[in-house]
């Protein structure tokens, strides 16, 4: 559980966090308790909207960030809690990461079988690289192409703030990825129950294109449900099965950015390239929960207080979000989540019609 720490020395303006945190504790100045009291009070508060006519389809982690957005904007984020927002947007994000590799297991895996996972496969890396292609094509800068990209093909806003600890864009960026995944997702999961008799799927077929290419798990569940018992629990592991490869996606990130900073002179200044530390602490927590049986009821703890933990941490980056940032950005990244979002739902259902 100490990777978190490691991943924070690799990066120059989170290390500036820590440390104005750490200085913030001496006397006559706030510690981090303003600002994780606040961003836990949003927290909770998500928790609460999803129990509202309309919000139960919303994670909490969405209603977050756009709670904490909506007080960074209107009230304005306290100066006094900048140390503490600072500290769940790195540190609390990271441990919230590491413990979803309690909701994972190799046997998920297994269950999904060979050609299951190669339709996951394919159809994440697929999109992936389609997306970033498409960015440059249209103009957006990289990191924001990278963080749509992710959550697109990877498990939607949880994707996009894992894969941020190595992308390092801006929280405007952040945020902007964030919302095009939670709006396509949505889409996906609206539409994709009205298709399956038009494209003559059975339920594990419509299962796993549900898992394979709808952004959020509590979208794929909301959707592939929809299709019955068998396609709502195989599109359930799927989604697992494909969450699993999260791991991977953000260790390649951090080994490129890594060399991207060496071509581009950094290693000169001595600041070491980023390296998603943290990963290790997921895997080795995916490897603890396929070793051993965790009980049902303290899974449960633990599923809710990692979805608490990640509604944390994007409630501190709504905190430090600026609409006028958000607005100047345009909308060609929009554009780019629904072309991300038309090209996995047509390859990932090609690839299914090919292999079942």
């Amino acid at each position: 559980m100490t990777a978190p720490s490691h991943d924070l020395t690799a990066d120059a303006p989170i290390a500036a966090h820590s440390g104005h945190a750490r200085a913030s504790a001496t006397p006559g100045r706030p510690g981090l308790l303003p600002g994780l009291a606040l961003s836990a009070a949003i927290a909770a508060g998500a928790f609460g909207l999803r129990l509202l006519p309309g919000l139960g389809m919303f994670s909490p982690m969405i209603l977050a960030i756009v709670a904490g957005m909506a007080l960074h904007n209107v009230v304005g984020t306290p100066t006094r809690a900048k140390p503490g927002v600072a500290f769940a947007m790195r540190r609390v994000l990271r441990f919230a990461i590491i413990l979803l590799g309690m909701q994972l297991t190799a046997a998920q895996i297994v269950e999904v079988g060979a050609r299951g996972l190669f339709v996951i496969a394919l159809s994440l890396t697929g999109t992936f690289l389609f997306t970033v292609w498409i960015g440059r094509l249209l103009g957006v800068d990289r990191k924001l192409a990278e963080l749509i990209a992710a959550g697109t093909s990877i498990c939607g806003a949880s994707a996009v703030i894992a894969t941020n600890t190595v992308t390092r864009a801006h929280d405007e960026d952040v945020a902007y990825a964030v919302a095009c995944v939670t709006v396509f997702g949505s889409v996906a999961m609206v539409a994709y129950p009205l298709l399956p008799g038009l494209l003559h799927l059975d339920a594990h077929a419509f299962g796993l294109w549900s898992g394979a290419s709808i952004h959020e798990i509590a979208q794929v569940v909301a959707a592939a449900f929809q299709g019955g018992q068998q396609a709502g629990e195989f599109g359930t592991i799927a989604k697992l099965a494909r969450v699993m490869l999260l791991a991977p996606v953000v260790l390649t990130l951090g080994l490129l950015a890594a060399r991207r900073a060496r071509h581009g002179g950094h290693g000169q200044t001595g600041a070491q390239p980023p390296l998603p530390w943290f990963v290790f602490g997921f895997i080795a927590l995916v490897g603890l929960n396929s070793l051993i049986t965790v009980p049902a009821e303290v899974k449960t703890v633990i599923v809710t207080a990692t979805t608490f933990l990640l509604s944390m941490a994007l409630a501190a980056m709504g905190l430090e979000t600026d609409f006028a940032k958000l607005k100047a950005k345009g909308l060609r990244p929009l554009a780019l989540g629904f072309a991300a979002f038309l090209f996995i739902a047509g390859f990932s259902l090609a690839l299914v019609k090919l292999t079942t």
